[in-house]
């Protein structure tokens, strides 16, 4: 190489030539020192994938450079991280062993096989020899070894665990691994890595668990410590003061604490939702029955067991069996659905229909059930029957893009009531087990991302992670507390409709295959209201509270005043309580408070007699004078106008009858 000219190109087009392949950190260290001392990988050719910024760059190489500013830049970070924990361990425990250590969306963990039980009390110590660490700016190398010299190495150590991680890769015809070393201490790894330890900033040590190794019982079982790093102190006690207020935003103690739903030991992961849960779940579909109007889809009924045939035909018993329930009835195999595809592909087959006809939007709010493993059921957020906002559109390829634009139009406007309006757009492609030609997939997925570039939205390539049957734009909606939430889908199809041999007639008289837009705003009900509850630290808008309104008298004699004020409410549909408890107002207006309902009428005798109330709202704010029937008028419109905020207009005080 040494007589060979090796150019690199950057992102603005410019090359960089040297006279041998350069490693990512020799091309930074070329244009300066700045960009050199940030550097922790780089992303080549287009690729989603970060590489070691000590990997060798070949001709001709797109190079984009991964600094400390990177949205990437986290991810290696954390991989450092657990290098750093494991380092630590082992230099304090030299007779605690090393398995592996992956970066996961909270931070990180390492697998650990300990001789003695790891606690929270062990913490401090490990945190305080990773600082020690740290502050040593320890430089990490790497070195590729033969896969024999590298199964010596870990062997001699009693790395039995590492020695098993290497062996199955000589299985698969690698003859060389990658060895990361910080000072003394080295590690098994792929990579990417920081340059120096201390470019690992600022971490935490978070709880630890029991594992078995590779998640098989049959294996040991190893010690888990969980952990979590970033760029610096600031971030990361915003991180554990989100964690904190996570605890107090938990569905599953605001869903308790509002009396919304409930769980069983007899029924596991299927939620139970009171008369107060059950207001809200209606409500919501309520609204979106609404927006079906609006937006031209047609509300239909399927059924929800159905002969195993169907979801042979569909593909879901070849990809999808392990998340299924089965039965037998009359000596013939029925599952009941996962997914409202199948049903409607089937409602569709059963009429004629031509190319006048399309786009055909069909939705469904059928209970769908899907056989979740017990130890990922997690509240209302993963269970296992639910209901989903579900619909499908057959349409033309030429009406695609259309149709997608229609769907985000719809989606901007129920996230846009509901408060929702951070989310990000990804396009996830065509995943290793799937149904369908590389054509198909091609098609499908160029028209999701043209559509998106016609409407000038962002995203982000999410590769793999599509359906068996089509690639998918996944909707991340991010919350109060910056945590991504999946909720609202739309997925491309052009498999289903050719494995049902669905037909329409062309305008050329010849039938044609449609396509198949799987499309969800909410996703799951109960997912949603999960991490809706959370959201909103359980303030829902009043039009969504199970109570939206509550009176409360300061004395017996107003009673009469107020059994006025709530049947007026009532006749108005205004979900509204008379709290008449002889209890001290304070008391009452502090019930009503952690029902988190969003306006108290208080009425006492000098209220009664000038016709008016006083509204408190829920964040603590009084307003006084307000003729009754006004302040009654404005709940009515805050709900019926489905209002995001629990507002009281300036005008509300002189206004309206006695």
């Amino acid at each position: 190489m040494s007589n060979m000219s090796v150019q690199i190109i950057l992102p603005d087009n410019s090359i960089r030539t040297f006279e041998h392949e350069p490693t990512t950190l020799e091309v930074a260290q070329s244009i300066g020192s700045r960009l050199a001392k940030d550097t922790l990988g780089a992303k080549i050719n287009s690729l989603p994938e970060v590489i070691d910024l000590r990997t060798p760059l070949k001709n001709g190489t797109k190079l984009e450079i991964v600094t400390t500013k990177s949205k990437e830049a986290l991810e290696v970070v954390r991989h450092s991280a657990a290098h750093l924990m494991a380092q630590a361990v082992q230099e304090i425990w030299p007779e605690v062993k090393v398995t592996i250590g992956p970066v996961i969306d909270s931070g990180f963990y390492y697998d650990f096989d300990s001789p003695f039980t790891f606690t929270e009390e062990h913490f401090a110590q490990i945190e305080k020899k990773m600082e020690e660490l740290q502050k040593k700016d320890l430089v990490i190398t790497r070195e590729n070894w033969p896969i024999q010299k590298a199964i010596d190495t870990f062997v001699k150590m009693n790395e039995r665990f590492k020695v098993e991680l290497i062996q199955d890769l000589a299985a698969k015809g690698e003859t060389e691994v990658g060895i990361y070393h910080q000072g003394s201490w080295f590690d098994l790894c792929r990579g990417p890595h920081v340059q120096s330890t201390g470019q690992i900033k600022s971490f935490k040590l978070m709880s630890v668990a029991g594992a078995y190794w590779r998640g098989d019982q049959a294996n040991p079982m190893l010690q888990r410590i969980y952990a979590t790093a970033f760029q610096d102190k600031k971030e990361l006690e915003e991180y554990l003061k989100n964690l904190e207020e996570a605890k107090k935003r938990d569905h599953r103690k605001l869903g308790k604490e509002l009396g919304m739903f409930t769980f069983h030991p007899w029924a596991p992961g299927s939620p139970f939702f009171t008369g107060r849960g059950a207001l809200v779940y209606n409500e919501l579909l309520a609204y979106l029955r609404e927006l079906y109007f609006k937006y031209g889809y047609n509300e239909v009924i399927t059924p929800q067991i159905f002969d195993v045939e169907l979801f042979k035909t569909s593909g879901h018993l070849a990809n999808y069996k392990d998340n299924m329930f089965f039965t037998k009835i009359d000596e013939r195999d029925f599952a009941t659905k996962p997914m409202n595809c199948p049903s409607h592909c089937l409602l569709f087959a059963s009429e004629k229909y031509s190319y006048r006809d399309l786009p055909y939007r069909m939705a469904d709010f059928g209970r769908l059930h899907r056989n979740e493993v017990s130890g990922a059921l997690s509240g209302l957020t993963r269970v296992r029957t639910f209901c989903q906002d579900d619909g499908h559109i057959f349409c033309t390829k030429e009406q695609l893009q259309s149709e997608i634009k229609n769907f985000v139009q719809m989606l901007n406007e129920v996230y846009q009531k509901l408060g929702m309006s951070d989310y990000k757009v990804y396009l996830s492609t065509r995943p290793e087990k799937r149904i369908g030609t590389d054509e198909d997939w091609d098609k499908a997925e160029g028209a999701l991302a043209n559509a998106l570039e016609s409407l000038k939205i962002p995203y982000e390539i999410n590769p793999g992670d599509g359906a068996f049957y089509g690639p998918k734009l996944d909707i991340m909606f991010v919350d109060a507390l910056k945590r991504s939430w999946q909720l609202g889908t739309v997925q491309c199809d052009p498999n289903l409709p050719q494995n049902f041999g669905l037909k329409y007639t062309g305008e050329d008289n010849a039938e044609h295959t449609p396509l198949i837009l799987h499309r969800a705003v909410l996703g799951s009900l109960e997912r949603f209201i999960g991490v809706y509850l959370e959201h909103t630290a359980g303030h829902l808008p009043s039009w969504l509270s199970p109570t939206q309104a509550v009176i409360l008298n300061v004395t017996d004699r107003v009673n009469d005043f107020c059994e006025k004020v709530e049947n007026y409410l009532k006749h108005e549909m205004i979900r509204v309580e008379f709290d008449r408890r002889n209890e001290k107002l304070n008391f009452k207006i502090r019930e009503a408070q952690l029902k988190k309902v969003p306006y108290m009428l208080i009425v006492g005798d000098k209220e009664a007699e000038a016709g008016t109330v006083s509204i408190r709202l829920r964040d603590g704010s009084l307003h006084n004078n307000i003729k009754w029937q006004a302040a009654c008028d404005m709940i009515i419109k805050n709900s019926r106008d489905r209002e995001l905020q629990t507002l009281v207009t300036t005008n509300s005080a002189n206004s309206g009858a006695t």
